[in-house]
């Protein structure tokens, strides 16, 4: 059966990177019953035998940092500082659930009644479809398959289409490792609307996990209702970044542009809003605008700080966002400046706006850009009142003097990771996912192996 291909380019240069398969729905089938072989090869494989594959492919993945910064600078268009994190972050992954796929432990319990033992195991779930996003192309990759496979499942995982070559060197390090062949599918593909409901409609696959939108979630969680199929949802954010009045200015400036302005703003746990308290609004903003100012734009392989969104079309919402809250009062403070010979329209100048009405459409919406609202405050009940009024609640931000007011902030937000003092919540080991409609279980740490298993209770006589 003969493969289409379609073209990846760079978003920063509009040059052409390369042609990966273009996957049919008959196709990415077949990825499925070539996985599901390969599980029952790779469940078999002892826990300590798949820990020492994970660990090789940490190895492999470090000592080929580089050349994987450099790819997903090329088809993503992050700056190489952000790109060569994300490569180290991501390898984490295998090094963390090489860990944990020895650690998968059971209970042995005996029933309160008597003359019963109560035997619990926990067993891989099956083929798994991961769906990952273009903004974090190696990890949202690696968060899902190094679970996975320390689980003992095998994987088809279908990246985003304008970020598929990242994946593709992931899968090929994986089987350098000695993952065996077939046990790590991708299936790229544009014709994502066709392929990915005849994949949940396979008997193979047991289990869903995905990353993107909140809209794209609803859908396929829709779609996996047919089956019942097992399903984790990491969703949309749109997060408050608070600074009280005793916080420490400049650490929550550094903060704040590290919230913000990672991947050029678009992660779903970028802060979103700034909710800057009345006496210290004047220096928090003057601060972090001379900064926003001050960063450099343009083709992040020669080193520009923020790169191009992701496509023309992203930039040219951005730019409306932008205009809309202009129009309802704000006032652009500061904003960097977009060099004249950019390649592409996918540039939006860094950008902070002061005088946000609390109720701006901006506010609702994830920017997913390089753009900071800031709304000044004074009344802590109205603030928290304002920082819940989202749909999603995935992360958030506090920056206060004392800790305990900052933690007793950060209890009443409703978001699934508060960063406390600190822009940044992402690490291997803690549990990364949100509430209300930002998703459906946790990555990382000991949560994200049990997303891949399903327990077995077994119940023995004991006379």
């Amino acid at each position: 059966m003969s493969t289409a291909v379609f073209p990846v380019t760079n978003p920063a240069t509009g040059a052409h990177l390369g042609d990966v398969p273009d996957l049919t729905a008959d196709q990415a089938l077949v990825q499925v019953e070539t996985a599901q072989e390969a599980f029952a090869q790779w469940r078999a494989v002892t826990p300590r035998k798949r820990a020492e594959v994970l660990v090789r492919a940490y190895e492999l993945m470090i000592a080929d940092v580089q050349r994987l910064r450099d790819l997903i600078v090329a088809e993503n268009g992050k700056s190489q500082a952000d790109a060569e994190a994300e490569v180290r972050y991501a390898a984490e992954f295998f090094r963390w659930y090489a860990e944990e796929a020895v650690r998968l432990h059971g209970e042995y319990t005996t029933a309160p009644a008597g003359g019963v033992r109560n035997v619990v195991t926990h067993h891989p779930v099956g083929v798994a479809l991961l769906i990952t996003p273009w903004n974090f192309p190696a990890a949202m990759a690696t968060r899902k398959i190094g679970p996975a496979l320390a689980a003992g499942c095998s994987v088809v995982l279908k990246p985003a289409r304008e970020t598929p070559l990242t994946a593709i060197a992931i899968a090929e390090i994986l089987v350098e490792a000695g993952v065996p062949e077939g046990a790590v599918q991708v299936a790229s593909t544009t014709a994502t609307r066709e392929v990915v409901p005849a994949l949940l409609a396979a008997d193979a696959v047991k289990k869903l996990s995905f990353t993107g939108s909140t809209p794209v979630g609803r859908t396929l969680l829709a779609q996996c209702a047919d089956r019942v199929v097992n399903a984790s949802m990491e969703l949309g954010g749109n997060a408050p970044f608070i600074v009280t009045a005793d916080a420490d200015i400049p650490a929550a400036v550094e903060g704040a542009m590290v919230a913000k302005f990672r991947n050029s703003g678009q992660a779903c746990t970028a802060a979103n809003r700034f909710y800057v308290h009345a006496e210290v609004a004047e220096e928090f903003t003057a601060r972090f605008g001379e900064k926003i100012a001050a960063l450099s734009v343009g083709d992040p392989a020669t080193g520009a700080q923020i790169g191009p969104m992701i496509h023309d079309r992203a930039a040219a919402d951005i730019r409306a966002l932008l205009d809309s809250a202009v129009a309802e009062g704000a006032t652009i403070a500061y904003q960097a400046a977009v060099p004249d010979d950019v390649a592409t329209e996918a540039f939006v100048a860094p950008t902070l706006l002061t005088g946000v009405p609390a109720d701006a459409g901006i506010l609702k919406e994830e920017i997913f850009g390089p753009v900071a609202p800031v709304v000044v405050w004074e009344d802590e009940q109205e603030l928290i009142s304002w920082a819940n009024d989202a749909e999603v609640g995935l992360s958030s931000y506090v920056f206060a003097g004392q800790l305990q007011n900052a933690m007793k902030i950060a209890e009443r937000l409703e978001a699934g990771m508060v960063g406390v003092n600190r822009g940044i919540v992402s690490d291997p080991s803690a549990p990364f996912g949100g509430v209300k409609q930002a998703g459906i279980g946790r990555e990382g740490g000991q949560w994200g192996i049990e997303e891949f298993t399903e327990p077995q209770y077994l119940s023995v006589q004991w006379d």
